[in-house]
């Protein structure tokens, strides 16, 4: 039973690995076609970037005596700091798009 199991998660990793591939090759190729297309692209990843930098910056390094017997030192809690508040920062974003998209729509 074990060899199933090992074969489908290794399987599974097989597939996971051919859709990243696809997901990220693909759309370069496309964009060959037309290189304007990617300045948009570009224009995303530098707000992302720029969103990124700036919550690393606001960040705090502090660490916990629980986490320093797991080498967790200040670099790396300000980085994961940084990460956290990006994120934190999209989701609010993205909630913020939601409802104003489902607002705009009910009263057209």
């Amino acid at each position: 039973m074990d060899v199933v199991i090992n074969f489908g998660l290794y399987f599974t990793y097989f597939l996971i690995g051919l859709a990243v591939v696809a997901v990220v090759v693909l759309p370069l190729i496309k964009a060959m076609d037309d290189p304007k297309t990617l300045v948009g692209t570009a224009i995303g990843l530098g707000v992302l970037l720029v969103l990124f930098f700036i919550s690393y910056a606001i960040s705090g390094d502090e660490v916990l005596t629980t986490y320093t017997a797991q080498n967790v030192g200040p670099g790396i809690s300000k980085f994961v700091g940084g990460l956290l508040t990006t994120m934190y920062l999209l989701f609010g974003a993205a909630i913020v798009g939601i409802v104003y998209t489902e607002v705009s729509k009910a009263f057209n």
